[in-house]
């Protein structure tokens, strides 16, 4: 009988591991405007991302992990904008 720990590659840990390790290397996030603003993202890609811990991309094209209370900072003007223009 095989275990998990014998054939790492077909799930558990060490899957989730070298998906996030590829997903960082794949991926620049990007530091700064993220933590002066709140951005806006579609709903199920932030439910996701707190699940997974997967980052996301606003609507002004940032890519971080969300963590913080998006009711502390003023709204990103780019996201605004584009989120505007869309609705118009």
């Amino acid at each position: 009988m095989s275990t998990p720990l014998d054939s790492p590659d077909q799930g558990g840990v060490a899957t989730l591991d070298r998906e996030l390790e590829e997903l960082l290397q794949e991926e620049h996030l990007e530091p700064g405007d993220h933590e002066r603003f709140s951005h806006y993202v579609k709903k199920d890609k932030i439910l996701e991302s707190a699940i997974t811990g997967k980052p996301v991309r606003a609507l002004c094209g940032k890519k971080w992990t969300p963590g913080r209370d998006p009711e502390k900072f003023p709204i990103c003007p780019t996201c605004k904008e584009i989120y505007e223009s869309m609705v118009s």
